[in-house]
């Protein structure tokens, strides 16, 4: 995508399977944050994806794939999950 990305472009897939092309990982995307702050080219905004605890992928740039739709190349980064159920990441947007 040419386009700068913004939070409606992932609306349509929360709650969807993002796997790493070419790779064993797969994100559910749980929510998207977005910021009040205005001023730039978009708003800002964060991607919030869950994924099974332990095998946690590291920090980096990857392409992730929507089951049944778009792929995005996305800098994806594990964070802090307080629960032992999942580990979840980020994907910032500024």
């Amino acid at each position: 995508m040419a386009e700068n990305l913004t939070a409606e472009h992932f609306q349509p897939h929360v709650k969807k399977v993002f796997r790493v092309k070419d790779g064993r990982h797969a994100l559910t995307l749980a929510h998207i944050e977005t910021s009040i702050s205005k001023g730039g080219p978009r708003e800002a905004f964060n991607l919030i994806f869950s994924g099974p605890p332990g095998d946690v992928l590291r920090e980096g740039l990857y392409t992730l794939q929507v089951e049944g739709g778009p792929e995005f190349e996305l800098h994806v980064m594990p964070i802090h999950t307080p629960t032992p159920e999942r580990q979840d990441y980020q994907a910032l947007f500024n």
